[in-house]
């Protein structure tokens, strides 16, 4: 995996953020992370093309928010997405990471092993929920 640190957005992260947040807030995020010293922003990389992205706001040395976590569509299913996570546990020593999310990617985290707890619906009738994992 390979820390993401330009200040100039990569059109292919852009366009993996766009899977994970609204479209018209990619360039806000993309920001957060270039500014913000509490976020960080990875990618995977195959044959010099980009596939996924996660990026990760760190509350403290042991707990962590992924804020952003996408996968290309033609790569999904593969594994990448729940090794990115086990990437960010073992190299930060996090004992806890947490997620926000709606019910397309609930499968997802549920499989990992994240606690899932409905937060109710948000405006526009979209379910939201709440996504913890204790790392052990």
């Amino acid at each position: 995996m390979k820390e993401i640190t330009s200040a100039l957005a990569n059109p292919t992260i852009k366009k993996l953020l766009s899977y994970a947040t609204l479209e018209e807030k990619v360039n806000e995020e993309y920001k957060k992370y270039a500014c913000l010293p509490s976020r960080k922003l990875y990618s995977i990389e195959v044959n010099g093309e980009t596939i996924s992205c996660i990026g990760v706001e760190f509350l403290n040395s042991k707990r962590a928010v992924i804020k952003h976590i996408a996968v290309l569509p033609r790569e999904r299913g593969k594994g990448i997405g729940s090794s990115m996570i086990r990437f960010l546990c073992k190299n930060y020593n996090i004992h806890s990471i947490f997620a926000e999310t709606d019910k397309e990617a609930v499968n997802f985290y549920s499989k990992f092993g994240f606690q899932i707890t409905s937060l109710g619906e948000e405006c526009h009738g979209v379910e939201r929920f709440l996504c913890k994992f204790k790392v052990k």
